[in-house]
């Protein structure tokens, strides 16, 4: 194959992609870029863990940051930028002594909220068999 046959194929490899049956065949390629994004958003753990904090009531960034194990102060100021900038969550500053600040899901927020707490459930119903097969494969690698 020619070196410009070969480039022209990786060039258009979303076209290639579309000619095959799944659900990349049904999009353009700029609803794929977009899909692509969100999917990066939501489906980063620190945004499912904020979303499924958020459910119930509007949340204190302290008590956001105390509600989620392991997240650092950084983490939860962007990761809490990308969801308001998104549409996903609202902040609402009180001009108070001292400050509070609340963040709490929108309608599109809440929207989310079931297929974010069904992708949590099903990762601890599956983290024992899940785990089993890491170390089976990292053990069956070393040798």
């Amino acid at each position: 194959m020619r070196a410009e046959d070969l480039r022209r194929r990786r060039t258009n490899v979303r076209a290639n992609v579309r000619r095959v049956p799944g659900p990349c065949a049904h999009w353009n390629d700029e609803d794929a870029d977009f899909i692509r994004e969100v999917l990066d958003l939501v489906g980063d753990k620190w945004s499912v863990l904020i979303i499924g904090t958020l459910a119930d009531n509007p949340v204190r960034y302290s008590d956001l940051a105390d509600a989620i194990p392991g997240i650092s102060q950084r983490m939860l100021t962007l990761t809490l930028k990308h969801l308001q900038r998104t549409g996903l969550v609202t902040r609402t500053s009180y001009p108070e002594v001292p400050p509070r600040v609340e963040y709490a899901l929108t309608e599109l927020g809440t929207s989310l909220l079931s297929t974010v707490l069904a992708l949590a459930a099903w990762s601890a119903d599956n983290h024992a068999e899940i785990r089993r097969h890491q170390i089976a494969y990292d053990s069956a690698d070393e040798t």
